[in-house]
């Protein structure tokens, strides 16, 4: 799946606030939750249960926080996958992998304020095998 062909409309973004849970680290992500979040079957994202929604550089904005947040990587180094070192939540993660569409960060859905995640729909994403930008079968 390219997701470069799914830009979504500026009328469809919506901006959130974020934080992890003691609020040292602080974002602001424009995005449309109606397009859905992914769920990626790397050994981190599963022990974690990270659920990201694809923000574009543009729409994403750190506030505060930088000093507390730990970049940890590896296998691929290909995500910059970013954590509190006070709190211990993952935040967000940030890559350039040009078959997943380029540069993005991955917000975690979880720590965005206000965000109604009842009815959101999920893709299943293959990080395991590198292989993001196609879809994974669903996993516990």
């Amino acid at each position: 799946m390219n997701e470069q062909a799914e830009t979504p409309s500026s009328t469809t973004l919506k901006t959130y606030n974020a934080s992890c849970h003691c609020g040292a680290v602080r974002f602001e992500a424009r995005l449309d939750l109606g397009a859905g979040a992914g769920k990626c079957n790397c050994s981190i994202c599963k022990k974690t249960n990270f659920l990201g929604a694809k923000v574009r550089p543009e729409n994403f904005k750190q506030v505060s926080g930088g000093g507390a947040l730990t970049d940890y990587q590896f296998n691929s180094n290909s995500v910059h996958h970013y954590f509190c070192s006070r709190c211990g939540v993952q935040t967000f993660g940030h890559a350039n992998i040009p078959q997943a569409g380029g540069e993005y960060y991955s917000v975690n859905v979880h720590c965005l304020e206000g965000a109604d995640i009842s009815r959101l729909s999920v893709r299943y994403c293959d990080g395991l095998n590198n292989n993001w930008w196609n879809e994974a079968p669903a996993f516990p």
